[in-house]
């Protein structure tokens, strides 16, 4: 089967072909062949070879971007941060992992007891296009490190990024099989989690998909980890240096255009200064400019795809409808995929801005009366992936954070991914954790061992 891909902002169509059930089979049979010798390597040696996969990200990074760029989107200077951020990833396991998987001896009345970290064997990866080479490192270069091998399932508008990545590894050393790109449809997929050569999957993506990859595994009895959709509150306190929260929330409203699971997409203001902030974020939203994402100029990016800038404007007009002002935006650019920088105001319950979660360049405004209203908004929703507080008070910023129900809450600082920091959500946002310690040891065998 053939599948095409339209480029958000040029238009062209390029076609790749989907993998035969033959091809599958011996992606897989490699995966499992390489298995054993890639768990007994020495971590050392996984390491050195990890750098060489950062050095050649790094070596490559131009291509890369370019091929991000015309896949989905992607501001090209945002694209080349991402990739340095993975190979920063790279490095980071290279060499801290032994950190995380040593035996951790645990006192008992045996004459020795400890917990050991192995690998389990081949894990797949279901990815999204958002973040093309992100997202797939931020799960391979701890499940490398773990002596793990993986196969990925890349989301089917970015083959060239999954192409790339192996290409990448390949040219490092990493030895066949360790890791292998499969270009399947979802119906593949959830034959490829129920092979018994998989032994776990990570997702990321939507709530309708991880509910799907969630009820594969558990019929097989595979373990999964799930990043899925978030909506995120931003939170304004009365106290808050406003010259310092605006710029922030644009970012962190507006990067990648908006398409960014941990985006702050509610917008949760007390009323004592929402006025004022109201005015400087549509003001500096308003000086963000759409247009070729290789321009250095644009600031804006296209949305990847036009079904997904059409879905986002029937979310805008759909609250519209029911009581929502539209203060900037609100109505498609020029492009197939182009949607401008758009405030909504008056955001209430029982429109898509408040009940859904809104991925693109939307941000839903919402004013409340006190710190109390605000953490009561802040949890009224499904998800509960990143949140942040601002506030001139650090404590005050950390009590309001432990009442927020969500899988991190960012205190005066942008809600961002970071190798050293575990990450994941709660509610319909997943559950597990990617990064950190905690991240490579989901797919590891977490084996007590007792020495009478």
């Amino acid at each position: 089967m053939t599948v095409e891909n339209r480029d958000p902002w040029t238009g062209e169509v390029r076609a790749y072909s989907m993998m035969s059930p033959d091809a599958v089979e011996a992606r897989l049979a490699a995966a499992a062949r390489a298995f054993p010798a890639w768990a007994a390597l020495p971590l050392e040696r996984r390491g050195e070879l990890l750098l060489r996969v950062a050095d050649e990200l790094h070596a490559r990074r131009e291509a890369i971007a370019t091929t991000m760029t015309a896949e989905m989107g992607k501001l090209r200077r945002e694209a080349l941060a991402e990739i340095e951020k993975s190979a920063g990833a790279c490095r980071y396991y290279a060499r801290h992992a032994g950190d995380y998987l040593r035996e951790e001896p645990i006192g008992t009345e045996a004459a020795r007891s400890y917990v050991r970290y192995e690998p389990i064997g081949c894990v797949l990866a279901i990815m999204p296009w958002n973040f093309p080479i992100w997202q797939v490192f931020r799960f391979l270069a701890p499940g490398l490190m773990a002596g793990n091998v993986a196969l990925l399932k890349h989301a089917t508008n970015v083959p060239g990024c999954a192409d790339a990545i192996a290409a990448v590894l390949a040219a490092a050393g990493v030895p066949e099989g360790v890791f292998g790109v499969l270009h399947i449809d979802s119906e593949q997929a959830a034959a490829v989690i129920a092979d018994p050569r998989v032994k776990a999957v990570t997702l990321t993506g939507s709530e309708r998909a991880g509910r799907s990859v969630a009820a594969t595994a558990g019929r097989h009895l595979k373990k999964c980890v799930l990043e899925l959709g978030g909506s995120d509150p931003f939170i304004v306190l009365e106290d808050a240096d406003l010259a310092k929260t605006v710029p922030v929330a644009v970012a962190s409203r507006f990067g990648n255009a908006g398409q960014t699971c941990i985006a702050a997409k509610r917008f949760i203001v007390v009323e004592a200064v929402a006025d004022r902030f109201v005015r400087a974020f549509a003001e500096a939203a308003a000086a963000l400019r759409g247009g070729d994402p290789n321009d250095e100029a644009t600031t804006l990016a296209p949305m990847a795809r036009a079904d997904l800038r059409d879905e986002l404007h029937r979310q805008v007009q759909a609250s519209v409808a029911k009581g929502a002002r539209v203060l900037l935006g609100g109505e498609p650019g020029q492009g197939a995929t182009a949607y401008p920088a758009t405030l909504l105001d008056g955001v209430a319950p029982g429109m898509p801005a408040w009940d859904e979660e809104l991925f693109g360049p939307v941000a839903s405004l919402i004013r409340v009366r006190d710190e109390a209203e605000a953490i009561r908004v802040a949890n009224d929703t499904p998800f509960g992936l990143g949140a942040s507080v601002w506030t001139a008070d650090a404590a005050r910023g950390e009590r309001v954070a432990a009442q927020v129900v969500a899988g991190a809450c960012f205190v005066n600082s942008l809600v961002k991914s970071d190798v050293r920091l575990p990450f994941g959500g709660t509610k319909a946002s997943g559950f597990g954790r990617e990064l950190a310690g905690h991240g490579i040891h989901e797919f590891t065998n977490i084996k007590t061992v007792y020495v009478a």
